[in-house]
């Protein structure tokens, strides 16, 4: 029953068999027989491409071909329940495949497009054998798409619609009247394609414009769409459409031989499309369904399947995602090169932005512009002088204009040329003014990088080209996340994010070492990919090239250091709590200067708003401003004043804050708190636990929520009489309430009151709106009052989700008796997952520990939480036998809960 890729299938003894049916069981035995022949097909298929993983081409053929198999015997079987002897010339019937189907391409779980081609208007006997077909097709399963037209039809609304226009133009006859296909295949070619290729190019490339639009126009997501993301087989596709649709090119060959390909590139082509394609099949075939998105969970199984093993430093599935990135680059650059093709024809205006550029600089020897794009004037003087590859670059970004496609193919093709500069100072001096002269340096980079320049002048950078880090903190490949960390750098250093940025747009305002910073931001992650800790590995190979470019020995052990410790700020400021001056003070002597600590602020905002369009937010703002703030000021020599003055300042806040309250109730209010309470919280949360606590019940409870638009967040203030467990109370009702716990602090009072303060966020990284607020007051509400059981709630909820739970944390926990004067830090690095903040701090209680504080820092499916404890005597955890029962336990718990969250 299966074809051998487009052969004909066994199909003719299948459809006699079925329209030899007797009429009373038909319909009963066709579906089984048609189902039947599916499954095995299906199998057969799997079955191959299990065989050879990465040979697309028999199975998506092949899987067109069993279509056809099945359509044609559900039209026989149509015809033989309605017999018509002889149709007379109106009752013609055609049965066409369009859309991939058409093309002979189909996934396992493709749609199958039908167009059922009439002369003229639908007969009854038409509608009857349509109908048939239809819901055999459709008891099978199968997802069918399909219209009922005449030529004329066909002709009037492809005029009006491309998509419609496109589908017909992949057209194929499957079964019925051959010569109504052909009249329509004539009428197509002579009345609507003929002279209006101009107006079909540009619809396709307005499509693709919306529908990239729509992907988030990035090639380079971590989750990619295999079928309409950049890079993907839609662009194939649409290549594909409009060499047919102008030239009448069937395939990739016909574009070679029009000149469109090289044959280098028809060979891209081809094995792009077939990776594409295999990745694609398999997607289907390990979903059991129509998939397109190669989520995290479908990545492993698809890098299984096509036999990507892991290796040391580096995961399979990591290398599947690098394959996968290469290819889509590959095509990137196929669709750039037949599209000017066709703006050499003249099917396409001239670049949009170079119609928006009033003047253009005169172009240099050996450059010329050719089509409103920057070209190679003389080929020849270009290759004589190596040096020309780099300053292509920069002489787009001189001059604003984009680089021809046949400029590229001669650069990509002589990129042995690039590896004889590496050590030539000019060389390094127009790579550097690329980098720092023009203020846009992320255009040059990502086509550098595209066509392997970069990688050949600076080999450093070919291990992270395409690069996929697979966990779900990262939105992009290592490549894309630097290049869009140094565009983030020069938007800053222009002036357009000063409201945005004010910190760092000042800092680059006053003046710095820029091409320290520069390349530290382009090399920050040039380690990654490795065994080795990627900072420590990656600031060794920061330094061999940084001697290679040129730089001063000042600016390479900047350089170096940067890239050594560009994670520290982010570290300290998300892990640690910025309340402790010991904190403030080892990070101030670890940075040294004031010079590093700006670079550093500069470099780490940089990385943070790289990682992914919803990483940076207001609350990571915060942080990073108070320690640069609190940090310059040690660096300053600006010491922190002693404490006992701040505490009497804070209280003289407070009493001048609540000015109308009786003299009594401010002593009692100034005397009831320690010293941290003072030191630790601003007045005005002060003033608002001073007014929770007032004429406070031991049995009572309150609780006060508002926005913290300072810090993304959603602040909740409680105060409750104080007893063990209490923040792991909180924390399992936050859990159950869906919140997402970034941050927390409590303090215990002398007469026994707690008052803790928590910021949450909600699923997308946000503060709650104001309307989802009185919820989150009842659902909470409910847990602390003990209408809700929380650890047995949570269970249902502490889920890992299936397209998660490939993700690999190991657990690491660390005890620091030095960070901080008067706790023990506890740190956990472990897996993310809604029920952990509950287990962790259920444990420390129970190991009798009170709970000060707690940082909470999430990377994707990795969670950092830091918390500052001291015993039931108010001391640090000095003995290493409980510290190590504690881990203990803690470890137990982590693998508890893991082990609930997978079930």
């Amino acid at each position: 029953m299966i074809p051998d890729g487009r052969g004909a299938a066994p199909e003719a003894p299948l459809a006699e068999r079925i329209a030899a049916l007797p009429p009373e069981e038909a319909a009963a035995e066709a579906r089984r027989l048609l189902g039947k022949a599916l499954e095995q097909g299906r199998a057969a298929l799997a079955a191959r491409l299990a065989g050879a993983p990465c040979d697309s081409r028999p199975v998506i053929e092949g899987q067109a071909a069993l279509t056809d198999v099945v359509v044609r015997a559900a039209f026989a079987h149509a015809l033989a329940l309605h017999p018509n002897g002889v149709p007379s010339e109106g009752e013609r019937l055609t049965i066409l495949a369009v859309g991939g189907y058409g093309r002979g391409e189909m996934a396992p779980f493709s749609d199958v497009d039908l167009l059922f081609l009439v002369p003229w208007k639908v007969t009854g006997w038409q509608e009857r054998v349509i109908e048939t077909v239809l819901y055999l097709l459709w008891d099978l399963k199968l997802k069918v798409g399909h219209a009922t037209r005449t030529v004329a039809d066909c002709l009037r609304l492809g005029r009006e619609d491309f998509t419609i226009r496109t589908s017909l133009l992949e057209q194929r006859a499957v079964a019925g009247d051959a010569a109504l296909a052909d009249e329509l295949g004539l009428r197509l070619r002579r009345d609507l394609f003929s002279g209006s290729e101009k107006a079909f190019v540009d619809a396709k490339l307005a499509e693709r414009a919306l529908r990239l639009e729509r992907q988030g126009n990035q090639r380079y997501r971590v989750e990619p769409n295999v079928k309409e993301g950049k890079g993907g087989l839609r662009d194939l596709q649409s290549l594909y459409w409009m060499a047919k649709y102008v030239h009448d090119a069937p395939d990739g060959d016909a574009l070679v031989a029009r000149g469109a390909f090289r044959p280098s590139e028809q060979l891209l082509f081809e094995r792009a499309h077939a990776f594409l394609w295999a990745v694609r099949c398999h997607m289907h075939l390990a979903a059991g369904r129509a998939a397109e998105t190669l989520t995290f969970d479908l990545q492993i199984e698809v890098a299984e399947r096509m036999g990507y093993e892991d290796r040391p430093g580096r995961r399979g599935v990591e290398r599947l995602m690098q394959d996968f990135f290469r290819h889509a680059t590959d095509v990137g650059e196929l669709t750039r090169i037949v599209l000017q093709a066709l703006e050499a024809e003249e099917f396409k205006s001239e670049p949009l932005l170079q119609r928006l550029l009033p003047r253009r600089r005169r172009v240099r020897a050996p450059f010329g512009v050719r089509y409103g794009r920057l070209s190679v004037a003389d080929p020849a003087a270009y290759l004589s002088e190596p040096l020309n590859i780099l300053r292509l670059f920069e002489e787009a970004l001189r001059t604003g204009l984009l680089i021809d496609a046949d400029a590229l193919r001669l650069t990509k093709d002589n990129l042995a040329l690039v590896a004889g500069l590496r050590e030539d100072r000019a060389a390094q001096r127009v790579f550097l003014d690329t980098i720092l002269k023009h203020g846009n340096p992320e255009r040059a980079l990502r086509r550098m990088n595209e066509i392997g320049v970069l990688a050949a002048f600076l080999p450093e950078f070919e291990h992270v080209a395409c690069l996929m880090q697979y966990n779900m903190y990262h939105s992009y490949t290592v490549d894309e996340h630097t290049i869009q960390a140094v565009a983030t750098l020069a938007m800053i250093e222009k002036g357009e994010m000063l409201e945005e940025l004010p910190v760092a747009s000042g800092i680059l305002e006053a003046g710095v070492e820029r091409r320290a910073l520069y390349l530290a931001t382009l090399l920050h992650d040039i380690g990654k990919g490795r065994e080795e800790d990627h900072s420590v590995l990656g600031a060794r190979i920061a330094r061999s090239a940084c001697q290679r470019l040129g730089l001063s020995r000042g600016e390479v052990e900047t350089v170096e250091w940067l890239v050594r410790h560009h994670l520290l700020m982010s570290d300290v400021a998300q892990k640690r709590d910025l309340s402790e001056a010991r904190t403030i003070a080892a990070f101030a002597k670890q940075v040294g200067t004031r010079g590093r600590l700006d670079l550093l602020t500069v470099l780490t905002v940089c990385d943070i708003r790289a990682v992914g369009p919803d990483t940076w937010n207001n609350w990571k703002a915060q942080l990073l401003r108070r320690l640069h703030r609190e940090a310059a000021a040690v660096l300053d020599g600006r010491p922190p004043a002693a404490r006992a003055p701040r505490e009497a300042e804070a209280k003289r806040a407070l009493r001048e804050a609540l000015a109308d309250w009786p003299a009594a109730a401010l002593r009692a209010e100034t005397a009831r708190h320690y010293g941290p309470y003072w030191l630790s919280l601003p007045v005005a949360a002060h003033v608002g636990f001073a007014r929770m606590l007032r004429d406070l019940a031991p049995d009572g409870m309150r609780m006060e929520l508002r926005a913290d638009a300072d810090r993304d967040a959603t602040r909740i203030a409680f105060a409750m009489a104080d007893h063990p467990g209490l923040f792991s109370r909180l924390a399992g009702a936050l859990a159950l309430a869906g919140a997402e716990v970034v941050d927390a602090t409590t303090f215990t009072s002398k007469d026994g009151f707690a008052t803790a303060v928590f910021w949450l966020q909600d699923g997308n990284g946000a503060a709650y709106d104001e309307a989802r607020l009185p919820r989150l007051r009842q659902a909470i509400g409910r847990c602390l009052k003990g209408d809700v059981v929380t650890r047995d709630a949570l269970a249902p909820k502490d889920q890992i989700r299936k397209r998660e739970r490939g993700f690999r944390v190991p657990t690491v926990i660390a005890f620091d008796n030095e960070a901080s004067d008067l706790y023990t830090l506890v740190e956990v690095d472990t897996r993310d997952r809604p029920g952990l903040l509950h287990d962790l701090t259920r444990t420390l209680a129970d190991a009798g520990l009170t709970i000060a504080s707690a940082v909470v820092a999430t990377y994707g499916e990795q969670a950092v939480d830091t918390f500052y404890v001291k015993d039931l005597f108010g001391l640090k955890l000095h003995d290493e036998r409980r510290r190590k029962s504690l881990e203990k336990h803690l470890r137990e718990a982590i693998a508890t809960g893991a082990a609930r969250a997978r079930s």
